[in-house]
């Protein structure tokens, strides 16, 4: 089932549970954060914004889950493939990160020590900011990105949680967009140009339960002279109402069905960088995918730990739209991962 949300109104009742369920083409539920009923300790918000092109990517985090906040930035070099993140936390924000109660428009900032990330939004454009004096070692990075042209639509889904009436998932992915800026680090400048480098959002804002695992795959480029993209991914939450799988294509999205992630495994080991494939229920959604990088993190405290593995490689096969276009990809860059969380 694939219910697709058309009326506007309240993300959430009086009890703090979802109005509706399912996915929409456009961000046309209100989030109010002092709308949950739920434990404020569960409240997690984020933003995270990936920009790259051929050669080189930058990805920020700005994310608020209550009782630790996460800061994140990373460079990676896909030429000789190459990956440094810092991610700096912060202890109980407890909302004072104030992001956007929307997408649309919204200035967050934070400030930690020798640190600055600045998301800027007026509702016509986007800017990043970004300065840290030891990114690795004592050397600092430097960042200032614009993104342009955002596309009319995008992929938002509410996703409840089974048995946490007060647990749900709202969220936004933005595939599409152009960057044009710089980022500098160790002497060397990293250069994105709209021409040839994309950006995506992903903008989180929900109530999650402790312990869960998710799939995620995303990419954004030019197919046949017009702009491309999809968002997969699948594992957390109750995804009877909707699945988040779309395609993008001139601006407009088409909605997919189920999508599985055959990710390798040899001896009971997965092993992340052999070739991986992807397969669609409905025959819509058939990729390769060769890995050129692995971005590992691994935190294991008492009462929190992440095992994430995003991986950036090139997918090749074939996408189906609505009206049943086969758009062919060769060698298109995108990543695919999979986190585990206890948080």
């Amino acid at each position: 089932m694939q219910n697709e949300i058309v009326q506007g109104g309240l993300l959430l009742d009086s009890k703090g549970r979802l109005t509706q369920k399912g996915y929409s083409k456009k961000m046309v539920l209100d989030y109010d954060r002092k709308s949950i009923k739920a434990n404020s300790m569960r409240i997690k918000e984020w933003d995270y914004y990936l920009i790259y092109n051929q050669t080189h990517a930058l990805a920020l985090t700005i994310a608020d889950n209550s009782y630790m906040g996460l800061d994140s930035v990373t460079l990676i070099d896909f030429t000789h493939p190459w990956q440094r993140t810092t991610s700096p936390m912060r202890t109980f924000p407890m909302g004072k990160t104030n992001l956007p109660s929307s997408s649309s428009n919204g200035d967050v900032r934070v400030n930690g020590k020798n640190y600055t990330i600045w998301f800027k939004n007026n509702g016509k454009s986007r800017r990043i900011i970004c300065h840290m004096d030891n990114f690795i070692g004592a050397n600092p990075i430097d960042a200032d990105i614009s993104i342009l042209d955002e596309p009319e639509e995008s992929m938002v889904i509410a996703t409840p949680f089974k048995n946490r009436k007060k647990a749900f998932y709202y969220n936004q992915k933005i595939n599409c967009m152009r960057a044009h800026g710089i980022v500098r680090f160790e002497n060397k400048e990293y250069i994105f140009r709209p021409e040839n480098s994309f950006a995506t959002l992903d903008w989180g804002r929900g109530v999650w339960t402790y312990k869960n695992t998710w799939y995620w795959g995303s990419a954004s480029g030019i197919v046949n002279g017009e702009p491309f993209g999809f968002n997969i991914g699948y594992g957390f939450g109750d995804t009877s109402n909707a699945s988040e799988n779309m395609l993008f294509y001139k601006g407009k999205a088409h909605k997919l069905s189920q999508i599985t992630f055959n990710i390798p495994k040899k001896n009971l080991k997965t092993r992340y960088m052999d070739p991986w494939t992807f397969t669609s229920d409905d025959g819509r959604f058939e990729m390769d995918f060769k890995p050129i990088i692995d971005r590992h993190a691994n935190t294991n405290a008492v009462f929190i730990g992440s095992n994430q593995h995003q991986v950036f490689g090139m997918f090749s096969g074939k996408a189906v739209l609505d009206d049943g276009t086969v758009i062919e990809l060769n060698e298109f860059l995108g990543f695919a991962e999979k986190v585990s969380n206890r948080w």
